[in-house]
């Protein structure tokens, strides 16, 4: 918030000193009449204009500099992150005993490809598409894709996971928990 103000405070500044160098020009180009200053309080005046501008121009490079160190440290971030999760994807594939061609097909499933996109991307059928997603739910024990992306959700939101979300939510209540607890299962209830 205080960097915010700063930034504000030093915007203005620079649009004042630009208004006061602009407005002097256009005076002198119009030949608009202005009460006449004593030299040493003009002086006085451009010299702050110009030291107002380059103040300016410190901050604004200086505000540049932080911007492009954060996106590299995010990009940094995103690029282990992507690594992280492509290794989790890899460890659970080989878990599963999915062939070379059921992992491709996985990956492009987990991407949201459809299986008509798949097929035209691997050049093959639908038919084989289909009989490998089948392969790859049935040895990762689900029924379906969002079963599967579900899965990989779970394995990142787990604490000991390489990829950590930015943000993450707090425990849950102990109330809520118990109250959840005592529900019964979907299949029990009406």
């Amino acid at each position: 918030m205080r960097r915010r103000i700063l930034l504000g405070l030093m915007f203005l500044l620079q649009a004042l000193c630009a208004l006061f160098f602009v407005s002097d020009i256009l005076s002198a180009l119009l030949g608009l009449p202005l009460p006449p200053l004593p030299w040493e309080l003009r002086e006085l005046m451009e010299v702050s204009a110009a030291l107002g501008l380059l103040a300016g121009l410190a901050l604004g490079g200086l505000t540049l500099w932080r911007a492009m160190q954060g996106r590299a440290r995010a990009e940094e971030r995103l690029r282990r992150a992507s690594a992280a999760f492509m290794d989790l994807l890899q460890e659970r594939f080989a878990e599963w005993g999915l062939t070379a061609a059921e992992r491709d097909v996985a990956l492009f499933a987990i991407k949201g490809l459809s299986t008509a996109e798949i097929a035209a991307v691997r050049q093959t059928s639908e038919g084989t598409v289909k009989a490998q997603t089948a392969a790859i739910y049935r040895k990762a024990g689900v029924s379906g894709r969002p079963q599967l992306l579900s899965l990989f959700i779970e394995d990142l939101m787990r604490e000991d996971s390489p990829v950590k979300a930015p943000l993450a939510l707090p425990p849950a209540d102990a109330a809520v928990s118990a109250a959840a607890a005592a529900l019964p299962a979907p299949e029990a209830r009406g």
